[in-house]
């Protein structure tokens, strides 16, 4: 996100014609993008991981094409999206990240996350992978409660947990419906 803050700072700058060290905020722009690429790439795992030298998964990635980091159709991006549909998928729904693999310290079981869901849906879409996305789309439609609203997690029986309603889980439905329409267009 520290990539995305400078790109957007560079856009606007340039879009409304502000003052700005625009030489300098590419340069930082650039330096970032680059570490990101060499060191949240894990050669291993042919995936984008939680953090440098790790090996765990963390769907807060899907979020690389849907801000434009990455191609959505990169090698090393659909290399990714697999992995995350293999190991943090589960009937369509996405956890954030595998705690046995990266513990919090938090008590309990975590649910799926309704905003990865829909990152998920739309980092698909994005990809060309439309019928998979269409199917998880339509899947998390079921998990709207009786007027449409969603809860920031889903339990392992479909119950609501966590926030409710989620404002930020609204605003990926928004944002991968309107992708999945456009792409089937």
């Amino acid at each position: 996100m520290s990539w995305v803050a400078v790109e957007r700072a560079v856009r606007i700058a340039r879009q409304r014609g502000l003052p700005a060290d625009l030489v300098g905020w590419l340069e930082s722009r650039d330096r970032i993008y680059d570490q990101i690429m060499a060191r949240g790439w894990n050669e291993d795992r042919k995936a984008f991981v939680q953090h440098y030298g790790s090996e765990v998964l963390d769907a807060s990635v899907l979020l690389m094409p849907l801000v434009k980091f990455v191609s959505p159709t990169d090698p090393r991006w659909l290399s990714t999206l697999d992995a995350i549909g293999k190991e943090l998928v589960s009937d369509s729904l996405v956890y954030r990240y595998n705690i046995s693999a990266s513990p919090d310290g938090l008590s309990g079981e975590e649910g799926t996350f309704s905003i990865c869901t829909f990152w998920y849906v739309e980092a698909l879409a994005r990809a060309g992978r439309l019928e998979e996305a269409r199917l998880a789309f339509e899947k998390m439609l079921t998990y709207a409660n009786h007027l449409g609203l969603y809860s920031e997690e889903i339990g392992p029986t479909g119950e609501a947990l966590g926030n409710f309603p989620q404002a930020f889980t609204h605003l990926s439905l928004i944002s991968a419906a309107f992708n999945l329409d456009r792409q089937l267009g």
